[in-house]
């Protein structure tokens, strides 16, 4: 059930908004280059303004507890927003987002229920409808585009990503607030690092791509968001609120882009943002 503090359910709404923002403007980014690259600097931007608020703030170096939640934390929302990017980046945003936003939402609900007790009623609602817009948003037709059935795999590999980060940024000392999030950043560069090097490709310039940096520094504030939404409220409240980041990401996508959606596919994400919404129940 919703705790009565209003503050953990208007930082979890804020955190959907700039996530949403966020994660639009980064699948624009991956589009003029690999979401690789994207990665790499969205954590530089997040670095950028992470450290000097760090410093400004005041906060104690993190205990190292902290560092290994927030360094696990780092590298599982790095994969889940590569995935994301580079599903966006195909034209499919209004499949990839609803998809991983209903996998990364169950999964903290799965997660506290393995840790503490069952699922109530309405979680299990929402789990089974979210499965149903999922299969909805899957529903393509033969005539699909190879790259649409690409970003529902794309989307489960981001909701798993995103899924763990709730799980595991949620362990941490709650003293801190910038320190931990510097800790998860830097994973998130040395893995956009690594595979661009792999690829044998120039490491990224932020004059080539702004709105990757730009993307990273709305990431980072959706990250400080869920942060104080799961401190007001609960983890499993804090990451479905989070989680209904997709009605931003595919409302600028259709605005913006023009990008088209079937009446089934707007069928599955109309479930699957109400599943998030029984979730949270």
């Amino acid at each position: 059930m919703i705790p009565s503090n209003p503050f953990g359910i208007i930082f979890g709404l804020a955190s959907a908004l700039v996530w949403g923002t966020g994660d639009f403007v980064g699948g624009v980014a991956a589009r003029r280059s690999t979401q690789f690259k994207v990665v790499a600097l969205s954590a530089v931007a997040g670095l950028s303004f992470l450290i000097p608020a760090a410093l400004l703030a005041g906060e104690s170096f993190p205990s190292g507890r902290t560092i290994a939640w927030s360094l696990a934390a780092g590298l599982s929302g790095a994969v889940g927003i590569a995935a994301l990017y580079q599903g966006l980046s195909t034209g499919a945003a209004a499949v990839v987002a609803p998809t991983s936003a209903v996998v990364g939402a169950a999964l903290p609900v799965i997660a506290g229920s393995l840790l503490q007790s069952l699922p109530t009623p309405t979680d299990l609602a929402g789990i089974v409808v979210g499965l149903a817009g999922i299969w909805l948003v899957s529903s393509l037709g033969q005539e699909a585009h190879p790259a649409s059935r690409a970003g529902i795999s794309l989307g489960i590999l981001a909701g798993a990503g995103f899924g763990g980060f709730f799980v595991l940024i949620a362990q941490v000392d709650t003293d801190v607030l910038f320190a931990p999030l510097v800790f998860v950043k830097l994973p998130a560069l040395v893995f956009g690092v690594v595979i661009v090097l792999l690829q044998r490709q120039r490491l990224p310039s932020l004059r080539a791509n702004p709105l990757a940096f730009l993307s990273g520094l709305l990431d980072t504030g959706g990250n400080l968001l869920f942060m104080l939404a799961a401190r007001a409220s609960s983890l499993a409240v804090a990451a479905v609120l989070s989680s209904m980041y997709p009605a931003a990401t595919v409302a600028l996508s259709v605005l913006l882009l023009h990008e088209k959606v079937n009446r089934w596919q707007m069928a599955g994400v109309a479930l699957c943002v109400t599943a998030v919404a029984l979730i949270s129940l």
